[in-house]
């Protein structure tokens, strides 16, 4: 992977995680949810942690 794609790749991993945050949040408001339920959501979600994994890993692994 040369630096570019990995550039593009990191930008489209991290612009995914932050509008599936975004869209739990959304939702956790409109449900009218406690504040500390939605940090729960965002921490044990396997998708979300899926992605920062593979945030990191781009990183350390390029």
């Amino acid at each position: 992977m040369n630096n570019q794609e990995l550039k593009l790749t990191k930008k489209l991993v991290s612009d995914y995680k932050k509008r599936l945050e975004k869209e739990i949040l959304l939702k956790s408001i409109k449900l009218k949810m406690p504040q500390n339920k939605f940090e729960e959501i965002i921490n044990t979600n396997n998708e979300l942690i899926n992605l920062k994994k593979a945030l990191e890993e781009l990183e350390i692994n390029p």
